[in-house]
């Protein structure tokens, strides 16, 4: 059976914990290569993981003909600019989320991606692709708790380790753009819609000078959205979607364990239903799903647009804390 060959541009702990050994299950998917800009980490990481290829610099992956795609895990202030350069070497393109730090970048991103018609890229949201979340999206299509009204997210994690990457304000640090980013994401996917105004309060650390806390309201044409995200707070996770006739509650909805049973709740007046899904790994469908469009050449499951326009709210939000007035998009 044929395969998509993958090399990954950094041995970023998410990659090497989380994704690689994940797509390494896939039905069509090879990961093959793996760069550090140190060679010694490199063969670490492919040693551990069996992975056949080491590249001392990101550079020399990109010119191995080998390699078909390419999946990006590098801190954010590099996803753009290594997205673009993979795609001039002709490869396919799964880069982490936040796709930029911010609305032009991304733009710039996809104006130099209509250059590659034939090249594949998209933003690694992979909780999109959990059963659970698409069965969330059918009962809200078939309207089983009626018209969604509010969807209320809450993402939340403490971390206050001035080295890790997430810490690091200049380098695209912060909340937001760590995990604000997945309520923003989530409550678009569900209201099938783009916000039409925010509002939002951030607090920022005084000393890492990252959004440690951020309340967001997001006002859609038929409905709304609100969010909390935090990186110095008890971690949870849980999303709630209310409609006129019932609610949907899902228990961690982005990052459920793989090896575990997820449910999600559906509310009524009169019944609860539970639907219980069985263990299943949102980074190996992903990579699988990404590798099938590239193999049957037809579109990817979430196109590079909808990065751009998560990217475009989080500037606004950004905009609103600031100035303390709701901002129209």
């Amino acid at each position: 059976m044929t395969k998509i060959k993958w090399g990954v541009i950094s041995t970023a702990k998410i990659g090497t914990e989380k994704v690689i050994p994940s797509m390494q299950r896939g039905t069509y998917s090879e990961v093959s290569a793996i760069a550090s800009r140190n060679m010694a980490t490199a063969k670490a990481a492919a040693d551990k993981l069996k992975i056949a290829k080491a590249y001392g610099s990101y550079e020399d992956i990109l010119a191995d003909r080998d390699i078909d795609a390419i999946y990006i895990p590098l801190p954010n202030h590099l996803h753009v600019d290594w997205s673009i350069k993979s795609l001039a070497a002709g490869k396919h393109v799964l880069c982490e989320k936040p796709i930029g730090l911010n609305y032009e970048d991304a733009k710039r991103l996809q104006n130099e991606a209509t250059k590659y018609p034939d090249l594949k890229i998209m933003e690694a949201f992979m909780y999109r692709h959990h059963p659970r979340i698409l069965k969330t999206r059918e009962l809200i299509d078939t309207q089983a708790i009626g018209k969604v009204q509010n969807i209320h997210a809450v993402f939340t994690y403490n971390n206050t380790d001035p080295v890790n990457i997430r810490n690091q304000a200049d380098i695209g640090g912060g909340g937001l753009l760590d995990i604000g980013c997945y309520c923003i994401s989530i409550s678009r996917f569900f209201f099938d819609a783009e916000p039409h105004c925010v509002s939002a309060f951030i607090d920022y650390d005084p000393n890492l000078k990252i959004d440690r806390l951020g309340s967001v309201i997001l006002k859609f044409q038929n409905g709304s959205a609100t969010f909390t995200c935090a990186t110095q707070l008890f971690p949870q996770q849980h999303v709630v979607i209310s409609g006129q006739l019932g609610k949907i509650e899902i228990e961690i909805p982005f990052t459920p364990q793989p090896d575990k049973r997820t449910k999600l709740s559906h509310y009524t007046e009169v019944d609860k239903f539970e639907y219980i899904f069985d263990p299943c790994d949102q980074y190996t469908i992903q990579g699988d799903l990404f590798s099938e469009a590239i193999l049957n050449k037809k579109p990817v499951p979430t196109p590079l647009t909808d990065a751009t326009a998560n990217m475009r709210v989080i500037d606004k939000i950004f905009e609103s804390a600031k100035t303390g007035k709701f901002i129209s998009l």
